[in-house]
């Protein structure tokens, strides 16, 4: 199969296509020929060398999300059969013509999607359940706020929240970015480059946020966060080091959690899956919620698909085309 492959840590070009040997599931494994991989900034990560690969995860081909079609199952998969149209969360390995993924964390292309559209679901959509929906308890009638309105992220949030009735939030980069946001749900979008969305903010009941920025945020969300608020953390791109006052985190009773994915084992992910087809797969097959897709680029081109994603112009979701 050809592959694109991190040969050493640095800048996008050194994304390479190369031949590699077509992976062999396991027992509970099914291979995917890849028709679509999106692109994370987890990725990005990964290529510089900022973010290695779990144990037992293939550790110099990128990707975490695919769809395609399942052309061979291992021998305790009953519940896919080979042709079936299936989008995964996988560890790594995605950016490949075929990818082999625990069968426990596959999920049918919703009804209407495109291989391109379902490449896009998976990493957002598992982060977003897991972390504002289980983690951060997002319920009916609260306010939700995400930082970075219009990522991948962002727009699954957004739309997700929406969807279960809550007054939703956003702040983005630009006029364009926070239209795009107000597009597709959110009542109020900040652009932050103008305006310091704690002043816009205060006084909104906001009992939920969704933070990948960390740094001199922190204190921001806790100023504006209700009593009984939840701030979850997912990444921390402006800084992991903050001052924390307990005092206001006691006064209020502010939650403070936060997480990763990649590392989490299959036994979670699959819980997680269960979850996700239960309570969101519905809105998918209803068509309540829309794939945003930015650009797709050739398998071949990984690297200019980087470049995008470091430019930080996109809204929406970025995908490699593995025709």
């Amino acid at each position: 199969m050809n592959a694109i492959v991190i040969t050493e840590y640095g800048a996008p070009d050194v994304l390479k296509i190369q031949e590699k040997s077509d992976p062999l599931p396991k027992s509970d494994e099914v291979r995917i020929r890849v028709k679509a991989a999106g692109v994370n900034r987890p990725d990005v990560f990964q290529r510089k060398g900022k973010y290695p690969a779990p144990t037992g995860a293939v550790s110099d081909i990128p990707g975490l999300e695919v769809a395609g079609i399942i052309e061979q199952i291992g021998s305790e998969v009953s519940k896919w059969s080979i042709g079936d149209h299936v989008c995964a969360l996988v560890a790594g390995g995605g950016y490949a013509e075929e990818v082999v993924v625990c069968a426990d964390h596959c999920l049918s292309i919703p009804t209407g999607f495109s291989f391109t559209e379902a490449a896009s679901l998976p990493e957002t959509v598992y982060t977003v359940w897991d972390n504002v929906f289980r983690r951060g308890q997002l319920k009916n009638g609260e306010g939700f706020l995400v930082h970075g309105g219009s990522s991948g992220i962002g727009v699954t949030a957004i739309q997700l929240a929406k969807s279960m009735g809550v007054k939703v939030y956003a702040t983005a980069g630009s006029e364009e970015k926070c239209k795009a946001c107000l597009d597709l749900g959110a009542d109020i979008c900040i652009n932050y480059k103008v305006y310091d969305f704690e002043k816009v903010l205060s006084g909104e009941k906001i009992n939920v946020i969704l933070d990948m920025i960390g740094g001199v945020y922190f204190q921001k969300n806790i100023d504006i966060l209700d009593e009984d608020g939840r701030l979850v953390y997912i990444n921390a791109m402006k800084g992991n080091f903050v001052e924390l006052n307990i005092m206001e985190i006691m006064r209020k009773r502010i939650s403070v959690t936060g997480s990763t994915l990649r590392g989490r084992d299959k036994h979670f992910k699959a819980q997680l899956t269960e979850d996700i087809l239960i309570n969101v797969w519905p809105l998918m097959n209803s068509r309540h919620f829309k794939p945003l897709i930015h650009a797709v680029f050739p398998l071949s081109e990984a690297g200019r698909a980087h470049e995008l994603m470091e430019e930080g112009k996109h809204i929406g979701k970025i995908v490699l085309s593995v025709d």
